[in-house]
């Protein structure tokens, strides 16, 4: 898919460059208790295992705060400060050297706390990211549209934008989200005609790893397809390592980033003679630890398993009981059903 992203202003968060054209990051939040440096660390771990690039912390408390330290120095990756309020905890937040702060100017007092958190951060280089949830807008906004419409989302953001280049502060990423999947798509087409900071993307309190992912992707995906959108983070109640891969699946059905191995399937019908859907749930995570880029088709039946497979780097089209094996569209050999896992996990290690 032939994706023309908008061109946006580039901005570095830790080793990471974000804005176009480059790479699309995959954000995730972690859900332990900050204070707990230690159970925090792990849960970051886990997300890079599985393929994040970006994490953010709650920073909602004084031990939380302290714990920036330990995290900071020990995660491998970009660690995000998610502050509401307190002007001290992001000034603790940029000493401790995270890589990016998220929090809205106006919300944090007068203009001396604003001014000292922005020119502490100007200082370390650590970019802010102004995010609007449609649940904590600003009172003058929502009484003047009564509701909280994509219009009043991207005012209050472009309202904190200004106060942010008021203090001379121009680094800066941008989330309008609400937990309505059009009001999303809205406020991100609006605001990426009215401004060219790079924008966050996902759909707040989304809901259920099932739910939850189906909402973001539809939001998501429509605006990656539009060119519009530089990182994303699938919000789900579940696991972080859920919202990963959810983010993963997204990227990678648009082209924009590439599995290790992507797996195609047939959604079964009468005609399958084989226990499909088990032999697909049990690849599915045995997949995801290799790190070998190639296609792989697990096809039910003869009807478009072989022109599946010409498409694939492996492939397997399923008879009864049995399995054609291909090797870049070249049948080599016909296997037993209870052989098809091993026999694909073998062909995968030595293609």
């Amino acid at each position: 898919m032939n994706i023309n992203r908008k061109n946006t202003k580039n901005i570095r968060i830790g080793n990471l460059t974000i804005g176009s054209p480059n790479p699309i990051p995959i954000q995730t939040m972690t859900n332990t208790k900050t204070a707990n440096a230690t159970a925090t660390l792990a849960q970051i771990a886990e997300a890079k295992n599985a393929g994040a690039n970006i994490v953010r912390v709650t920073v909602n408390d004084e031990g939380a705060a302290d714990a920036l330290l330990e995290i900071v120095a020990n995660a491998e990756l970009p660690i995000v400060a998610d502050i509401h309020f307190n002007h001290i905890f992001a000034l603790k937040a940029i000493a401790a050297g995270v890589a990016k702060v998220r929090i809205n100017p106006g919300n944090i007092g007068n203009e001396q706390r604003i001014r000292q958190v922005l020119d502490a951060a100007k200082e370390r280089a650590i970019p802010i990211r102004i995010g609007v949830n449609s649940g904590s807008l600003e009172k003058d906004i929502l009484e003047k549209y009564g509701a909280p419409t994509a219009e009043a989302l991207v005012e209050s953001a472009l309202r904190h934008v200004a106060i942010a280049n008021k203090f001379d502060f121009d680094d800066i990423v941008i989330a309008v989200k609400s937990s309505s999947v059009t009001t999303t798509i809205d406020a991100y087409r609006l605001l990426s005609e009215q401004t060219n900071y790079p924008l966050h993307l996902g759909v707040t309190e989304a809901g259920s790893v099932f739910a939850g992912t189906i909402k973001s992707t539809v939001a998501i995906a429509t605006l990656l397809s539009e060119g519009i959108g530089d990182t994303i983070r699938v919000s789900l109640t579940g696991s972080p390592i859920a919202e990963v891969e959810a983010g993963i699946e997204i990227l990678s059905a648009l082209e924009l980033r590439k599995k290790y191995v992507e797996l195609v399937s047939c959604p079964t019908c009468g005609r399958v003679e084989v226990d499909l859907i088990s032999i697909v749930q049990q690849l599915e995570p045995l997949l995801k630890p290799i790190n070998k880029h190639l296609k792989l088709a697990v096809m039910g039946c003869v009807v478009n398993g072989p022109g599946e497979a010409k498409e694939a780097d492996i492939a397997v089209a399923c008879g009864k009981k049995e399995a054609l094996l291909f090797i870049r569209g070249e049948q080599v050999s016909r296997i037993p059903e209870s052989e098809i896992i091993p026999t694909i996990l073998d062909t995968i290690d030595k293609f």
